[in-house]
């Protein structure tokens, strides 16, 4: 059973009222139906690749998170809706015991859509009948619905990068949903380059509003002097690295990089495939041309760090990130704005502030993930949330096009391993010339 000693204030919500996370929690669970609605029951069951999960595990899973850790420990006469799932739907909890492997979830044809649908309706009147029976929702139980409903979003932009790495494997290449047409004929933005003088500032989440506990606890880091470029690397700044043998160039990659790139034989971002009109990109709107002023998506970190390097420039530290950002305004492109794709940069906002730092694509930094000084995971099952992954990863920040609004924040750390490429992150260079 998850251990419900609570962590420290800076990891959890403020005490939220049962009625409004109430609402908030069955939206979310609305949500995740209505992005798989476009799908067909086949779309639901095919696993693209190991790093994936199809639609019905992830609607599966994010059900089984409040079935195991909400109604078992907190509803009493709670009856669980088959004894199977534990072991078909746990992803890495190793405190809930045995699990059906990662790279083989696309096998599981059975339980059929039919039987995780009805899944998720008793899991749903199940969280219905707990808000009945204690209106006064304990802080123990909500901050677990809080963080069972950060959970769900999570696995909503996951859904959608995984349909995108499925229908990319199909040779028809089909389009997840139309969206509204984006301008594609204006040319890019020049970069403006700007400058921070650094210092000894304050990193972290503050206490106010949810945080992961991996975003804790705040701290004072030193930055020296930094410039951060105003806007996203474009497709047609990538398209000048590749014109430029930058994917056969040894001296501009780190050596495991190098060896990837031989291995699996890169030479665009994922998603680009070339045609007799030239390169073309698949994406959740099906394939279509190359946008030069678009934001370039779907790289990897060893990528991002080898065009930095080709630039004559580099990445940010997260730290340097996170400063930048407190500057900067709300996301424009989320998972709300309906665009499906990330957007040109647009013809607007401060001098002295970046743009795209929330929503279009995020953004590999040169950090490694790491514990914040202080750091200590949560106790119980909880604690493998994050902790346990502190090792060869690396911090993106930012948001996406597909991030749900409440996971666009400045403290907020992304992570995977940088040879990963099927998520929706691109880049943004630094420099130490200020």
């Amino acid at each position: 059973m998850l251990d419900t000693t609570s962590p420290p204030k800076a990891h959890i919500l403020n005490q939220p009222d049962a009625p409004s996370i109430a609402e908030r929690l069955f939206a979310t669970r609305d949500r995740s139906m209505e992005l798989a609605a476009p799908l067909t029951p086949e779309d639901m069951v095919v696993q693209a690749m190991e790093d994936a999960s199809p639609t019905k595990w992830h609607l599966a899973h994010v059900t089984w998170f409040f079935e195991t850790f909400v109604l078992k420990p907190y509803l009493p006469g709670y009856r669980i809706f088959d004894d199977s799932f534990n072991f078909c739907f746990n992803s890495y909890y190793e405190s809930q015991g045995a699990r059906h492997p990662r790279p083989k979830r696309g096998l599981l044809t059975r339980p059929s859509i039919e039987c995780v649908m009805a899944y998720r309706a008793h899991v749903d009147e199940g969280l219905r009948t707990l808000f009945e029976q204690r209106a006064d929702m304990a802080p123990d139980v909500a901050r677990l619905i809080e963080i069972g409903i950060n959970h769900e979003e999570q696995h909503q932009e996951l859904l959608l990068s995984d349909i995108l790495a499925l229908f990319d494997a199909n040779p028809l290449r089909p389009a997840y949903q139309e969206a509204a047409d984006i301008n594609d004929t204006e040319p890019q933005l020049p970069v403006r380059w700007i400058t921070h003088g650094g210092g000894i500032v304050k990193i972290g989440h503050s206490g106010e509003g949810y945080s992961w506990d991996n975003e804790n606890p705040a701290h004072e880091a030193l930055i020296h002097p930094f410039a951060i470029a105003s806007r996203l690397t474009t497709n047609a700044e990538w398209l000048e690295f590749i014109l430029d043998d930058g994917y056969r160039t040894p001296s501009l990659w780190l050596a495991d990089g190098w060896t990837t790139v031989n291995r699996e034989g890169w030479n665009a971002p994922l998603y680009w495939h070339q045609s007799d009109g030239g390169w073309m990109q698949m994406s959740l709107q099906g394939s279509r041309p190359v946008s030069p002023a678009e934001p370039v998506a779907h790289l990897s970190f060893y990528e991002a760090e080898a065009f930095a390097r080709w630039s004559g420039k580099r990445l940010p530290t997260e730290f340097e990130w996170e400063f930048a950002a407190k500057a900067a305004g709300e996301m424009k492109n989320g998972a709300r704005s309906g665009a499906l794709r990330p957007h040109r940069t647009p013809d607007t906002g401060s001098a002295n502030a970046p743009q795209q730092l929330f929503g279009d694509l995020w953004q590999w930094t040169a950090s490694a993930y790491l514990p914040y000084p202080g750091y200590r995971p949560p106790l119980g099952a909880i604690g493998e949330y994050n902790g346990k992954f502190m090792v060869s990863q690396h911090v993106l920040r930012g948001s996406s096009y597909a991030t749900p609004p409440d996971h666009s924040r400045t403290t907020y750390r992304n992570f995977f391993y940088p040879h990963q490429r099927w998520q929706f992150a691109g880049l943004r260079l630094a420099s130490d010339h200020v």
